[in-house]
């Protein structure tokens, strides 16, 4: 709306950077060759790479004359991105957001505000666009490096390291935490933790599961990884076990074989429930399972996935339900 309406320009050197991009019909017509894309997540970032977009990082003193982002609801993880465009804005260049009016579209003008100055929108379709190009002498510079940091990986509860915007960031999720009291000590070999986050059922496997000699964390949301890794190095302090940690998206299948599996499969994007992820996580599991290996998962109640679990495993049972919510064993893999 903002070029359509003429209030902006795009660049005249072709150059943007698109943080949290999002695939669409006119990211494709508008983006020029120097457009940069930036996505996190793995499944998002995978379409934007079939849609022709250059899809990447930019480098710490790489400046843009225009940035563009789609702030999330989770509101430090936002600021810290505000902060992160205007690092990378150019002089006398603009940061431009939109949002849904449900997930803080006013909140987060008024945050851009508080940190570059003025700021000028325009609202349709239930959602807002907002905009600023600040000169140097608008921007709080304090204020910015206050909210960069809100981004840095911080310790929650119990020890445990996360960062705003993960699943359960602040928390460790109560269905992990049933899954967690439920795994048998007896569990050997090679694991893998399918939709890992920050790492609190990978961590719990290395402290009830001595005999398990390697974990594997598989987790789509780039930004869990490091919080991931200071998890399992902190673990590991009380025994040896082999850790790996891995940018990867599950639904695509899984690289080795493993005798056991555990995993609070996501069963949503967003405020949308799609249960096909939960059960495309089961399948990518029995795949990937010895013949008589375990996978143990966690899931709301209302959920269906005894069927699937029935028709790639040769027992299944249900461990506890509590809360709202199962803990499922499915163990032989059938052939």
């Amino acid at each position: 709306m903002p070029f359509e309406s003429a209030r902006l320009s795009l660049p005249a050197d072709g150059r943007a950077l698109f943080l949290r991009a999002r695939a669409g019909v006119r990211l494709r017509e508008m983006a020029q060759p120097g457009w940069l894309c930036e996505q996190g997540f793995m499944p998002f970032a995978d379409e934007l790479a079939r849609n022709g977009l250059h899809v990447g990082e930019p480098g710490d003193d790489e400046r843009f004359p225009l940035v563009l982002i789609l702030p999330p609801r989770q509101r430090d993880e936002a600021r810290a991105l505000f902060a992160r465009a205007l690092s990378h804005t150019a002089p006398s260049g603009t940061v431009l957001a939109a949002m849904p009016n449900a997930e803080g579209a006013k909140s987060g003008e008024a945050d851009l505000a508080k940190l570059a100055g003025a700021v000028e929108h325009l609202s349709k379709h239930k959602c807002r666009v907002f905009w600023s190009t600040p000169e140097l002498a608008d921007i709080d510079r304090s204020l910015l490096a206050e909210w960069l940091a809100l981004d840095a990986p911080r310790t929650i509860v119990d020890g445990y390291v996360s960062r705003p915007g993960l699943f359960a960031w602040d928390r460790i999720d109560r269905a992990s935490a049933l899954l967690a009291a439920h795994l048998p000590t007896d569990l050997h070999g090679r694991a893998a933790d399918l939709g890992a986050g920050y790492g609190y059922l990978a961590s719990r496997v290395i402290a009830r599961c001595p005999n398990v000699g390697a974990i594997d964390l598989y987790e789509a949301e780039s930004r869990a990884l490091e919080p991931a890794r200071i998890n399992l190095a902190r673990a590991q302090r009380d025994r040896a076990c082999e850790v790996a940690v891995h940018w990867h998206d599950v639904t695509r299948g899984l690289p080795r074989r493993y005798d056991v599996i555990v995993s609070n499969p996501p069963f949503h994007q967003g405020r949308a429930d799609l249960p096909e992820l939960g059960r495309a996580f089961i399948a990518s599991a029995a795949d990937a399972l010895v013949p008589d290996g375990r996978l143990f998962i966690v899931a709301n109640r209302h959920l269906p996935y005894e069927a699937v679990l029935a028709a790639r495993f040769r027992d299944v049972r249900t461990l506890a339900t509590q809360e709202g919510f199962k803990v499922i064993e499915a163990a032989g893999v059938k052939p």
